[in-house]
């Protein structure tokens, strides 16, 4: 890792307001969300911060009666998975696919990973550019910005 993104390697990303990550995403480049993709250390603790997070960012008056399992896949060095299951009203994690079948997948590389979830990249647009790939029910994906206090640099 460079001297750029060292900084990161001592972060305690469980301390970090939603409002400092999106910042903090937002001032990194490109070269260096690879850098920090490739330390694999580093990617896990950010990665699982951000669908840990999701449980508390979720807002069931939005989700309604949905009943649903949302995959991840996070494309990078290795593939990161994660199935997000909104079902009853609330949200859980699960790391790894699990046995039930998702609704709908993402499919992204880190650094769109990073900008959706810190909402600095609209995810229609990484659609639209092929950087995001959706598996499934699109009308659903469409509305998952939707269903999470998804934050935003001041």
């Amino acid at each position: 890792m460079t001297d750029d993104t060292s900084g990161l390697e001592g972060l305690d990303f469980a301390a970090v307001s939603p409002e400092e990550y999106a910042r903090i995403v937002r001032g990194l480049s490109s070269r260096e969300i690879g850098e920090l993709a490739r330390d694999e250390a580093l990617r896990a603790r950010v990665v699982g911060e951000v669908f840990r997070r999701m449980e508390q960012q979720f807002r069931p008056e939005k989700a309604g009666e949905l009943e649903a399992v949302i995959r991840w896949r996070i494309a990078g060095v290795t593939e990161v998975v994660y199935d997000v299951t909104v079902s009853g009203g609330a949200c859980s994690v699960r790391e790894g696919a699990g046995e039930a079948k998702p609704r709908v997948t993402l499919d992204m590389g880190d650094e769109e990973f990073l900008n959706v979830t810190s909402g600095n990249a609209g995810p229609v647009k990484l659609f639209m550019t092929r950087k995001l790939k959706v598996t499934g029910d699109v009308a659903l994906a469409l509305k998952l910005t939707g269903m999470f206090d998804i934050p935003r640099a001041d």
